[in-house]
Order: C-alpha cells, then sequence, then structure tokens
C-alpha cells in the first residue's frame, strides 16, 4: 500500500488524512516513534526524571493517540464503505441473490434484526435438507420442505 497513488481530486484534509494514516502504519513511523521515546527516557537523568520530564512524554502521546483514533476512525469507515460497496456489487450480480441485502448497512436496527429471524428461519429449514445450498429464500425452502414431506407421506 506505500505505492498508492493520492486521487488529485481528493480535497487538502482527505489528501493530508491519507499520507498520515500511510506514513502512521509504516516501519519509519514505527521506527521514528521507538526513537523518540528512547530519546525521552535517556534525557531523564539529565533532568532529574522531573514532572516537566515525565509532562513531556505524556502530553505528546496523549496528543498523538488522541489524533490517531480520528484518523484511524477515518480508515476504517472508508475500509468499510469499500467493503459494502464490494459486497452489493456482488449481490447485484449474482443471480439467484437477494437484491433486498444490497445497501445494508444502512438497515435501521429493527430492520437487520428482521432480516437475522429470516436467516435464522432459513437455516433451520435447511438443516432438514441434506443439500444446505438448494434454496435461496424461506419461502422457497418451505416449498421445499412441504414438497418433501408430501413425498414421503404418499
Amino acid at each position: 500500500m506505500a505505492n498508492v497513488p493520492i486521487p488529485s481530486h481528493a480535497s487538502f484534509f482527505g489528501r493530508l488524512a491519507e499520507s498520515i494514516t500511510r506514513f502512521s502504519g509504516s516501519t519509519p513511523a514505527f521506527l521514528t516513534a521507538t526513537g523518540i521515546v528512547l530519546f525521552w527516557a535517556l534525557t531523564g537523568p539529565l533532568f532529574h526524571y522531573s514532572e516537566t520530564w515525565q509532562l513531556v512524554i505524556n502530553t505528546g502521546t496523549t496528543i498523538v493517540t488522541f489524533l490517531m483514533v480520528f484518523l484511524i476512525q477515518r480508515a476504517q469507515n472508508k475500509d468499510s464503505l469499500v467493503l459494502h460497496l464490494k459486497l452489493n456489487e456482488l449481490l447485484a450480480a449474482t443471480q439467484g441473490a437477494s437484491n433486498r441485502l444490497i445497501n445494508a448497512q444502512d438497515f435501521s436496527e429493527e430492520e437487520i434484526r428482521t432480516l437475522h429471524d429470516f436467516y435464522c428461519a432459513l437455516a433451520e429449514l435447511a438443516k432438514k435438507d441434506s443439500d444446505l445450498g438448494k434454496t435461496h429464500s424461506v419461502e422457497e425452502a418451505e416449498d421445499n420442505q412441504r414438497e418433501k414431506f408430501a413425498a414421503q407421506t404418499e
């Protein structure tokens, strides 16, 4: 990911955040942070391990941590959105897949619970089949179960 180009149409903040995110996950960034901590530790005797000496590292790490939380969240939001887009493309392109799951990330919690219950019911019906990939909807699974039951009772 080191040579990923940054789109020129992105906002200044977007380009800056991308650059910082990319750098912060690199070996040079880790070595720089390690060097800063080692330098701070080595200067302890020089400053007699004073409260100011401790405050410098505490303040610095707190500020960096605070800012990194937002950069990490931004990167995760982007990754999540891209993953959803890829899944949406697969759903839209796959014949037999339920299009009602496209943009499922935007559903309310109630809608998600309803879909969860739907797939739990489908899974329960599928457990009764020897071929788990045979049905794609609860309705198809119920029809399949009725046909099997009718065939067994004849």
